[in-house]
């Protein structure tokens, strides 16, 4: 089925476009609407798999052991970036984010979707909140690092570390009550 309705997007945009294409001056309308409405319609189909997908129960538990792992990762790696900062350089610190860091960040980005079908809008919005207050500070410790603001750096590491501590003790809370009802 999704084959098909990505058969219909890519036919119903080709015929679309070519009816633009016949006459420089004047759109085919009577070849354009019904094109244009098979691509909509693809578009309808696809959105509407992917919302079923998205909420199945194999996507949920793996998400939910994404979102747990990944955020448990950050606080952990994080915890060792603070405690390693003190003695290594700046480009050092860079690097550390970089290799501990942006892979937990990146998964647990791509399985948040997840949260609001597990827990909620509203507990997603407030784990949201504190993951993406936790990643700016983290973008800006990178920022300040390769300006060679150690301050700065320092700072940013340890409200980065608040943040995401505070989203993984929400994400903990959220996952209790969940099975608790």
């Amino acid at each position: 089925m999704k084959l098909m309705s990505y058969l219909l997007l890519i036919g119903g945009f080709l015929v679309a476009a070519y009816s633009t294409a016949l006459d420089t001056q004047m759109t085919n309308w009577n070849l354009f609407v019904p094109a244009a409405s098979v691509a909509i319609i693809g578009v309808l189909i696809i959105k509407k798999l992917t919302r079923g997908d998205a909420r199945s129960e194999s996507v949920l538990t793996a998400n939910r052991a994404e979102l747990s792992e990944s955020l448990s990762n950050i606080v952990r790696d994080l915890e060792q970036i603070i405690s390693d900062s003190a003695s290594i350089s700046t480009t050092a610190l860079r690097n550390a984010i970089d290799d501990k860091l942006r892979d937990d960040l990146r998964r647990f980005a791509d399985a948040r979707e997840s949260m609001v079908h597990l827990y909620g809008l509203q507990t997603y919005a407030d784990i949201m909140s504190d993951f993406a207050a936790g990643e700016r500070y983290v973008n800006r410790v990178w920022s300040a690092a390769a300006d060679d603001y150690e301050a700065e750096a320092s700072a940013y590491l340890h409200k980065a570390q608040a943040q995401f501590k505070d989203a993984a003790e929400r994400l903990e809370a959220a996952g209790r009550t969940a099975a608790a009802v």
